[in-house]
């Protein structure tokens, strides 16, 4: 049974919260939190999470079907709203509730800017 917009919702809501909790106690950063939806400017799902004393925006999905292209463009895009130094995704793992063994996506040119704390260069291809 597919799950309806509403039931969607909630489950990504929920998924957020509990990634941003544990980020929180994890870092020992009460900064660290869920963010609301900002509309077409929209700044990723978690605030408040740096690296290198720069933003990292973290985009999360609780989806039955990986979208791994579609989730780095929306992490990508929502980085460069928060003037972030990367964006990263996390997604839901089946099968465990946990959130220290839930999915982390990027791509390696975010990979390098989380090591180096410098942005990313633009491609070389």
């Amino acid at each position: 049974m597919a799950r309806s917009r509403a039931s969607a919702r909630t489950a990504g809501t929920a998924f957020e919260t509990l990634i941003a909790r544990y980020l929180a106690h994890a870092l020992d950063d009460d900064r660290i939190e869920r963010r609301t939806r900002n509309g077409t400017k929209d700044r990723g799902d978690i605030g408040g999470l740096r690296i290198h004393g720069q933003r990292l925006c973290v985009e999360c999905k609780n989806c039955s079907r990986q979208d791994l292209a579609g989730w780095i463009r929306e992490a990508h895009l929502e980085a460069n709203h928060d003037d972030a130094l990367a964006g990263v995704v996390i997604s839901k793992r089946r099968g465990t509730t946990d959130p220290a063994q839930q999915w982390v996506h990027m791509t390696v040119q975010d990979l390098v800017a989380l090591i180096t704390g410098q942005p990313p260069q633009e491609d070389t291809e």
